[in-house]
Formats: structure tokens, sequence, C-alpha cells
């Protein structure tokens, strides 16, 4: 159970933090900028359910939950050592979880006949910047997996491989199921 008597400590004043095993880093550790990332899109997921309507306030609401379970993961690497408590992990089922949501929203959507701009109702337009933070967290952790010494669980990266695609489908779904996407018009403006 997390318990927060006091927000700021100080700890943290000469520029590192405690990762979740207590090893210190450099707050522009890549680890750090990796959990930081995932953060960051929670806070942009948390803004595009200002304006998306039930069914979509519920999956993001738990894609939110999830993604803290994330940086927690990311934020306590695996070096073997034991530890006080259970890490927590992404888990197989909540990639497939993921999965079927992506496949029942598609079945709602026509097939695209052009790239979607990161555009429409304020929902999508969230939603894509999303996708993006979603990509960006997703490289972020592929250049910390390659790292010597720096794991990052298969099951992470394809959750947030599998949570970019949801968001793109779901701005679809957001842009009155794809019916107000905004289309990319190769050399239109020429």
């Amino acid at each position: 159970m997390v318990r927060l008597n006091k927000i700021y400590t100080r700890t943290g004043d000469k520029g590192e933090t405690a990762l979740g095993n207590g090893e210190r880093r450099s707050k522009a550790d890549l680890r750090v900028e990796t959990y930081g990332t995932i953060d960051e899109l929670n806070a942009v997921i948390g803004l595009a359910r200002l304006y998306t309507g039930d069914a979509l306030d519920a999956m993001l609401a738990r894609i939110q939950n999830e993604l803290f379970d994330l940086g927690a993961e990311l934020a306590t690497p695996d070096t073997g050592k034991k530890l006080e408590f259970e890490p927590l992990k992404v888990v197989d089922s909540q990639v497939e979880r993921l999965e079927a949501e992506i496949d029942a929203m598609n079945d709602k959507l026509s097939p695209l006949r052009s790239f979607v701009l990161p555009a429409g109702s304020p929902a999508a337009a969230h939603l894509h910047h999303a996708r993006t933070v979603a990509r960006r967290a997703e490289r972020l952790m592929i250049a910390l997996a390659v790292k010597e010494g720096e794991p990052v669980a298969d099951t992470a990266i394809r959750y947030v491989n599998r949570l970019s695609d949801h968001l793109f489908v779901a701005a679809r779904i957001a842009n009155d199921e794809g019916r107000a996407d905004v289309l990319w018009v190769p050399g239109g403006s020429r």
C-alpha cells in the first residue's frame, strides 16, 4: 500500500532519484527517462479522458492504472536481488486484452484508404498525442533493453507496442467511428 505523508523529501535535490529497489540513479538516466515517459503518457491519456464517452473512458481508466504498474515495473529492474516486496509486472493477459479491444473497436470502422492525420475531435487529437508518446516510450524501452545490465521484460515492450495501436484505433472511434477522421492527402498542398 502506498502512503504519502509528505510530498517533498529533498532527496532528489542533487539530481538523483531512487529506483524501486533502492538504487540511486541520475534523474537523466535512461531508465528514469523511460518510466518518466510512461508517466507523461498517462497524463496525456488523462487529458483525452476529458473528452471521451463512457466506453472509451472505462478502457482508458484501466489503461491508466496499468501504466502506473508499468512505471513501477520499469522503476524496479530485475537485478536478481531479493526484494522485500513482489514487484509489479505487466502480464500476457493485459496484452491480450488490448488486442481484443483493438479488434472490437476496429470492427466498427471502415478500412483506411489513406493515413490519418492526428486531428478531428478533441478526444481524437489527445488520443493521437497519447499514441505518439506511447511510441516514444516504446523506443526508450527498446534503447534501455539493449543496454547491458538494464533488463526490460518482453511483455512490457509488447504491451506498449499494442497500446499505441489501441490509442490509434480509439482515436478513430472518437472521430465518429472514423467518419470524422482527417485523412492525409499526399502532395495536396502543392
